[in-house]
């Protein structure tokens, strides 16, 4: 079993106990739930390399029954058909501008809210390009189950500037992205490649 399947099952197991917690009617339900998910803590301490504090907010963070969290990635594209990314600050590697969906805010207003904070940009969603699921693709995988969107925008045009969470962002052609240092997490090559081809030839909303 490799690093992504133990991982995936890891996250399985806390999704179970926290959904048995929630649900589960019965006390002696109730205990063998608590006990799953202290075995469960246990087991991410022994088989991965996350701190104290990311085990915490992994284990307590999500209430319910347990569903995946959404991450929204903004497609922009500028005059000269060149793709914007930025710089973000925590890892020092390029990106599309996004971040986890808000409560408050639909996932075009996150597109739009992410890439005026991040590159200083204001731009209009149009259409969700993709939904991806990130255990299923050449993603490096993190215990939180994670579908990203895709929302292609349209540019109202200005020069990009950093925000708060970035050091950089500018407009890139393909060629120019596959020499620079992407933040893998938050998108691959193979999404840089379907943004440029959605934006050359417009294609119906890929689900996979």
């Amino acid at each position: 079993m490799n690093e992504k399947e133990i991982l995936l099952n890891l996250s399985r197991l806390q999704g179970i106990a926290q959904s048995g917690k929630t649900y589960g009617k019965d006390i002696y339900d109730q205990e063998r739930y608590q006990e799953l998910t202290e075995v469960t803590e246990s087991l991410i301490r022994q088989l991965t390399v996350l701190d104290n504090s990311q085990i915490s907010v992994f284990m307590t963070a999500d209430e319910g029954y347990a569903t995946p969290k959404v991450d929204i990635r903004a497609v922009v594209f500028n005059e000269q058909d060149r793709l914007l990314l930025v710089k973000e600050k925590s890892e020092e590697k390029w990106a599309l501008p996004g971040g986890w969906g808000d409560i408050g805010y639909s996932p075009f207003e996150v597109a739009e809210k992410e890439t005026r904070e991040e590159a200083g940009i204001n731009v209009t969603a149009q259409q969700l390009m993709a939904v991806r699921d990130m255990s299923k693709h050449d993603y490096p995988y993190r215990l939180t189950y994670v579908y990203k969107f895709f929302i292609y925008c349209r540019s109202e045009g200005g020069v990009p500037l950093p925000g708060i969470e970035t050091a950089d962002a500018r407009f890139f052609n393909f060629d120019e992205i596959k020499e620079t240092d992407l933040s893998l997490a938050r998108n691959s090559l193979k999404d840089i490649r379907m943004a440029f081809d959605y934006h050359d030839t417009p294609f119906s909303t890929i689900c996979d």
